[in-house]
């Protein structure tokens, strides 16, 4: 018997039993058998304002905690989820699930486990009507959230709104050095940042010590409710994501894998779709950066020098604060970086000349060839990679060619369609900012 099998007869039932609102913040209480799960979260520059429908923020609290029972389900993917703590109709379970298996494609993959979205999961809550809220700034909401991960795409968002800063929030979870310095290099005292803090409960990681299942969940989902919850609260008319049109392309051919699914067009429309049904009160959740592709933004974010000796977005080295110099998110980085930097500028950032080490070919056949699987990280399209490494090559004409770039070449010695132009229109940028983009 495999393991998702023996598990799911095992322990046949996640319980999400409630969650909990103070001063300090709010938690969740899960179950899975004997197994307690009590995941919390602590405000960090936000407070419930007067006047603010009780109500509202509960069904708001309690949605946060549907995304986050998935990274404890998923340790025994029980059959059957039981909600006690909150009504959900028809419908909304269907989302849900909907969620949870794209959000889960990358875990099954790579967990070898065979299913489909019939039998993964049922959920069992008591039905309930839709409501409609009434929200107290309404007519006076102004400003942007911004959702700040220390990467190169949400400095371009905060770059393309400087215009509003004074009434822009940034949003960070779990606050970092890195993040904290792009939003300050960006303009926004401490002040203008806000956030929650998320910790992992222990339960989790002994589970998962003792070899019960493991993997990637849909992280974007919690940032997108959790922001909702934070823009709710401060007053915000916007939620400014910076998901990029190349998030919608899968990692494994012929499958709906899609690592980044959370970041997808999909979900984003999902995502307002539930906004508009079931919590019925603004701000308005869109990605600012959904027309454009990984090829643009880094076009853009390099006239933003100041930011260069900042940012990180390698997920090995966000403990530390660092770029780790060895995985497939660095690879892709060093790679668009290349077009427009300098070799002597990308190994100051990276401490290494990546392009240049025959330790890191698989990693590269893998951005670049569709005949390997796509590295499992938040990375751009092939075709946007082979342009990047074209452009590379060509700043670097008549010099000393790194080794991985000069094997490219020499196979791929024709140059790419170009992507200096492209514009995805399948976005939900508002009117009055979509001339940003253009």
């Amino acid at each position: 018997m495999d393991k998702f099998t023996g598990l799911r007869e095992k322990y046949p039932e996640f319980i999400y039993h409630s969650y909990n609102i103070t001063d300090e913040g709010f938690s969740f209480r899960f179950t899975i058998g004997g197994y307690e799960f009590l995941p919390e979260w602590k405000w960090n520059g936000l407070k419930i304002p007067e006047g603010m429908p009780r109500e509202l923020i509960e069904y708001v609290i309690f949605s946060i905690g549907m995304t986050e029972l998935v990274s404890y389900w998923k340790c025994a993917c029980p059959p059957l989820v039981r909600v006690k703590c909150g009504a959900l109709d028809e419908e909304q379970k269907r989302w849900w699930k909907k969620l949870y298996f794209g959000g889960l494609g990358e875990f099954f993959y790579r967990n070898g486990i065979q299913t489909d979205f019939d039998s993964f999961m049922r959920i069992e809550a008591d039905s309930c009507d839709v409501k409609h809220f009434e929200d107290p700034f309404a007519g006076e909401r102004k400003g942007a959230l911004i959702p700040v991960g220390g990467g190169k795409d949400s400095i371009v968002t905060l770059e393309l709104l400087k215009g509003m800063r004074e009434d822009n929030l940034c949003y960070i979870i779990n606050p970092r050095r890195t993040t904290l310095d792009c939003a300050h290099t960006a303009g926004y005292d401490d002040d203008r940042i806000v956030g929650l803090k998320r910790s992992i409960h222990p339960e989790l990681l002994r589970r998962n010590a003792e070899g019960w299942l493991n993997g990637h969940t849909p992280f974007s989902a919690i940032v997108a409710f959790s922001a909702y919850l934070a823009a709710l609260i401060t007053g915000k008319k916007y939620i400014a994501l910076s998901n990029e049109s190349s998030a919608n392309e899968g990692n494994v051919n012929g499958t709906g894998v899609n690592h980044q699914y959370s970041k997808s067009t999909g979900f984003e429309r999902d995502f307002r779709e539930y906004c508009e049904k079931w919590l019925t009160v603004p701000p308005e959740y869109f990605s600012l950066l959904r027309p454009w592709s990984e090829w643009q933004i880094a076009q853009r974010f390099v006239r933003y020098p100041e930011y260069l000796p900042v940012f990180k977005s390698c997920n090995l080295g966000s403990k530390t604060d660092s770029w780790c110099g060895k995985c497939a998110k660095c690879l892709y980085v060093y790679i668009m970086l290349a077009a427009f930097l300098d070799d002597a500028e990308l190994k100051n950032i990276f401490g290494s000349d990546m392009l240049g080490n025959a330790e890191f070919t698989d990693l590269f056949n893998g951005l670049v060839y569709a005949d390997f699987d796509k590295p499992f990280e938040c990375v751009g399209t092939r075709a946007e990679i082979r342009l990047a490494l074209y452009r590379a090559y060509k700043r670097r004409e008549g010099k000393d060619i790194p080794l991985l770039l000069k094997n490219y070449i020499s196979a791929e010695p024709e140059e790419p369609e170009s992507l200096d132009d492209f514009f995805d229109n399948d976005n939900f940028v508002p009117g009055e900012l979509i001339g940003l983009l253009k």
